[in-house]
């Protein structure tokens, strides 16, 4: 039976101790300030060196039992338990704060007294010099986390965000983005009108963006005007052009005159064909022909048409026409004495 007892313990063991390590893994160094000047108070309102500790698990677990030290000593092998041990400080058992369930943060005190409450603890700190911090797990033997804090100013802390394993999870928050407690990547809700305030707190960026804006709109509105104006004009112009039709009177012009044209044609050939044209009337007739012209072309053109006269003798042969019947008609008055023939009797 008590063979069955010891193997039953050692499998438990065997067991338990890697479910122990993965639950230990979870528990990680998250903030570290080794210069407090005006930042974090104790319960006595002084302002001592502190150490921020987060479960980064879903998981609730305890950390009371397990070991801060700032000794690197302690990373020699060959160091025993017990001397290790005598070289850190222990998180006591007692508190409820200790026990940290997922994603919950504990801050430590350091350069403190155990006595002075169950989170202070002694590992001793120098702000003018790098500091190694690490966290052991209860039996003084694994090391579960360790950071290496460079030298900061007053009030200034290392903090971790990112778990990657690496230095470059770390980085230096100024005074005013310290986190002691909550999580280092926060998201701070802030108004835009706060905000405004806060980096505008004279309002000189408020003035210069509202006459800018104004500016902005005055300029937007003599553009836009300008633009309209422009194109009403041409929208005005190609209406007068569009009334004014210069294509068609022109084309009207020259078909009217054609058409007369023609009609003079045609009187001239049936005047030469009938050898003798009345004057009167194809006086009569080119006067109705310009008539007509005026009335149906000059009166909706735009221009006006300026009929010069030029003698082009086109009536010569209707005078010579005129002057050769006269020759060969003689009247009355100046008819040859031409003498009878006597009557027979």
């Amino acid at each position: 039976m008590n063979k069955f007892g010891l193997l039953l313990g050692s499998m438990f063991l065997a067991f338990a101790s890697p479910m122990f390590a993965q639950m230990d893994a979870s528990i990680k160094l998250n903030e570290v300030m080794t210069d407090n000047g005006t930042s974090l108070q104790d319960e006595y309102g002084q302002h001592k060196a502190w150490l921020e500790i987060e479960n980064i698990s879903h998981s609730t677990y305890n950390i009371r039992g397990m070991y801060i030290t700032t000794d690197r000593s302690v990373l020699s092998p060959n160091m025993s338990v017990p001397e290790r041990i005598k070289r850190m400080s222990i998180i006591p058992n007692g508190d409820e704060r200790t026990n940290l369930s997922g994603h919950q943060h504990l801050v430590l005190f350091l350069n403190s007294q155990p006595h002075l409450g169950s989170l202070h603890l002694t590992a001793s700190v120098d702000a003018t010099k790098p500091v190694w911090i690490a966290l052991y797990n209860g039996n003084a033997t694994q090391l579960i986390d360790s950071i290496t804090i460079p030298v900061l100013a007053q009030d200034q802390s290392f903090a971790r965000i990112a778990n990657n394993g690496t230095a470059k999870d770390w980085e230096v928050k100024s005074a005013d983005r310290v986190t002691p407690g909550i999580s280092n990547v926060t998201t701070i809700s802030e108004s835009k009108v706060e905000k405004f305030k806060r980096e505008d707190p004279y309002g000189f960026g408020m003035a210069l963006m509202a006459m800018g804006i104004v500016f902005f709109c005055l300029a937007l509105l003599w553009i836009t005007f300008t633009l309209f104006g422009m194109l009403m004009r041409h929208m005005d112009t190609a209406k007068l052009v569009a009334n004014k039709q210069p294509i068609k009177p022109i084309t009207k012009t020259v078909e009217k005159t054609m058409e007369v044209g023609h009609k003079t044609g045609v009187i001239l050939k049936e005047g030469f064909d009938t050898k003798g044209i009345d004057k009167e009337v194809y006086m009569a007739v080119i006067g109705l022909a310009l008539r007509q012209y005026e009335d149906d072309i000059h009166d909706v053109e735009s221009g006006v048409i300026t009929i010069k006269p030029k003698d082009t003798g086109w009536d010569d042969e209707y005078s010579q026409m005129t002057h050769l019947h006269e020759a060969f008609i003689p009247s009355k008055h100046n008819a040859p004495n031409i003498p009878t023939t006597p009557e027979l009797h």
